[in-house]
């Protein structure tokens, strides 16, 4: 059965590599064009920028999501995803920065004082703003001219930034609604286990090191 698996997995794989990966990108404007859409013809109800706000971060959300699953789909399944990962994240920093300005343009109308304030004092935006802040040097170094100059090891450490990202937006989403409702709950539980997995074989490597 694993040797089926594993077969199964080498044909999904060469299949995959005559697949690019700028699509993605394109794929990524779907649920953008889908909220302009919903603007213009008033399915964002009776305060679309709160709705926006809400749209674009669980867009951004559901993206860093997908790009925390390549690596398990990979372990578990034999079936590689890597070279589409980098366009995953890039468009879930899309959404992020789509999120970060409706908020700052549209709802905060550039008032910086109160912007700084809330900042500060507000945990959920707290939480968030960091989440964003942490991005930007992975957005920046998501290509390969980054990768030869700081080197595989050292880029890889820093993109290991995307777990605190991934588990302060799956906070800051469930703070933002106040409510406990189910929907952010499960979007936390699913980062959380994401996360554990990586810790688990994290501390395989190492046992296996020392063994």
């Amino acid at each position: 059965m694993a040797a089926s698996l594993t077969l199964d997995a080498q044909a999904v794989n060469r299949r995959l590599r005559k697949v690019p990966a700028w699509p993605l990108y394109l794929a990524g404007l779907l649920p953008l064009a889908y909220m302009v859409w919903e603007l213009f013809t008033g399915g964002l109800g009776v305060d679309p920028v709160r709705q926006l706000e809400h749209e674009t971060g669980l867009w951004a959300l559901k993206f860093i999501i997908a790009g925390l699953c390549v690596t398990p789909l990979r372990r578990l399944t034999g079936v590689s995803l890597i070279k589409y990962r980098r366009a995953i994240g890039l468009v879930a920093f899309f959404y992020v920065v789509l999120h970060v300005l409706v908020w700052l343009v549209l709802d905060m109308q550039f008032l910086w004082g109160q912007i700084g304030g809330d900042i500060l004092k507000r945990p959920f935006i707290t939480l968030g703003m960091a989440a964003f802040v942490m991005m930007i040097p992975l957005a920046v170094t998501s290509n390969n001219r980054s990768v030869r100059k700081m080197g595989a090891a050292a880029w890889g450490r820093l993109h290991k930034l995307t777990y605190p990202v991934a588990f302060l937006g799956a906070v800051h989403f469930l703070l933002v609604v106040k409510a406990w409702p189910q929907q952010p709950m499960v979007y936390l539980a699913i980062v959380t286990v994401l996360l554990a997995m990586r810790v688990v074989w994290a501390r395989r490597r190492t046992a296996a090191r020392m063994a």
